[in-house]
């Protein structure tokens, strides 16, 4: 169940970070919600998750995830390109998140 929390709580922060742009410095209504709602749900079930699950793989996953899922979001619906070595760079990060997950004997299966 560990991972069904940590994985709705990425996609909630990655649904809020997404939306933040679109708030304007929290002037539109609407846009903020999302923000400030998305953020809840994802920190909610963050805190679920470190119940069974190691702080510090918690984050890494959470982290790595966000930022290729943000990095993707940008890149497909704001018009941000990225360079080769950042594409590089973000490949290393989800290719940590599988080894931790795939391989560390500190994750629970």
């Amino acid at each position: 169940m560990h991972y069904v929390y940590l994985t709705i709580a990425i996609a909630a922060e990655v649904i809020a970070t997404s939306f933040l742009r679109l708030s304007d410095g929290f002037t539109k209504p609407l846009p903020t919600l999302i923000v400030l709602c998305g953020y809840a749900v994802a920190f909610y079930l963050l805190s679920l998750t470190l119940r069974t699950m190691p702080t510090g793989v918690v984050y890494a996953i959470w982290s790595g995830a966000g930022i290729v899922l943000i990095a993707a979001i940008a890149w497909i619906f704001q018009g941000q390109r990225l360079d080769l070595p950042a594409m590089l760079g973000m490949a290393l990060i989800l290719a940590g998140v599988v080894v931790l997950n795939v391989f560390s004997r500190v994750v629970p299966h």
